[in-house]
């Protein structure tokens, strides 16, 4: 083979390869970026008055009402140890003594199943500061109720933040 012949070779696949890099490339230039929605931590699920509600069924936040640092976070962890699904967790707007509610539904069973994990805790109107059961720590907090409840029945039918797939 003479070394025109060799040369010729050379350039027409190495002309080949090029092209198939920029198809390649301008494919994968073109193509729609992915995503960057999160999926929704939950979704808005009824519970007819009977029926159980379980710690893996609802989501929590907790909210720090008092000069204490971490107390949300701590909180919230030893929540989800207890089964329940993390949502939010940062400052309250305001300060509390000891632990509240914060939900306009006493009565809802996700409330329920929340407030007693605490000892002493008050469910009370207030402004809805995360996703699920708002949960407002105070200086005078010091642990959650020994006793772990892991399901509540539905006095009422409930309307609260569940996750998917639960």
């Amino acid at each position: 083979m003479s070394d025109s012949v060799r040369s010729a070779l050379t350039l027409l696949t190495l002309s080949a390869i090029c092209l198939l890099a920029v198809m390649w490339g301008w494919q994968a230039a073109t193509e729609p970026l992915p995503s960057e929605d999160p999926p929704p931590l939950c979704t808005e699920r009824t519970i007819p008055a009977g029926e159980k509600v379980f710690t893996d069924q609802v989501a929590v936040s907790v909210f720090n009402g008092s000069t204490r640092n971490g107390l949300a976070g701590t909180t919230l962890e030893k929540l989800v140890a207890r089964g329940f699904v993390a949502a939010d967790s940062d400052n309250a707007p305001k300060q509390v003594k000891t632990v509240e509610i914060w939900s306009d539904e006493p009565r809802n069973a996700a409330v329920r199943l929340v407030a007693r994990q605490f000892k002493g805790a008050k469910i009370v109107s207030g402004p809805e500061l995360g996703r699920g059961v708002n949960v407002v720590v105070g200086a005078a907090f010091k642990d959650l109720r020994k006793k772990d409840v892991e399901s509540v029945t539905a006095v009422a039918d409930s309307t609260f933040c569940s996750p998917g797939g639960s």
